[in-house]
């Protein structure tokens, strides 16, 4: 994906807040920021749930090997 620069003014207080986070996370600045954006946006939540159904998917089989096609659906079935 291409890259655009965005410059942004901020107080010191909250420069001083992402390089703290940036730092405990392991990750530069711009990708802290980048990630709060996707955040925010929702864009990390849709593509948490995309993996999710595609590991259920693939693993649709042994889920119901373990626990039985049968209980699949309502939470009644689960108990």
């Amino acid at each position: 994906m291409a890259k655009t620069q965005l410059n942004v003014r901020v107080d010191a207080g909250t420069a001083r807040a992402a390089r703290e986070r940036a730092l405990e996370r392991g990750m530069s600045v711009n990708r802290y920021i980048e990630e709060l954006v996707r955040q925010d946006t929702g864009e990390a939540g849709h593509t948490f749930v995309e993996a999710a159904a595609d590991f259920m998917k693939q693993y649709e089989t042994v889920f119901a090997e373990e626990f039985g096609a049968d209980r699949e659906g309502t939470r009644e079935s689960r108990r």
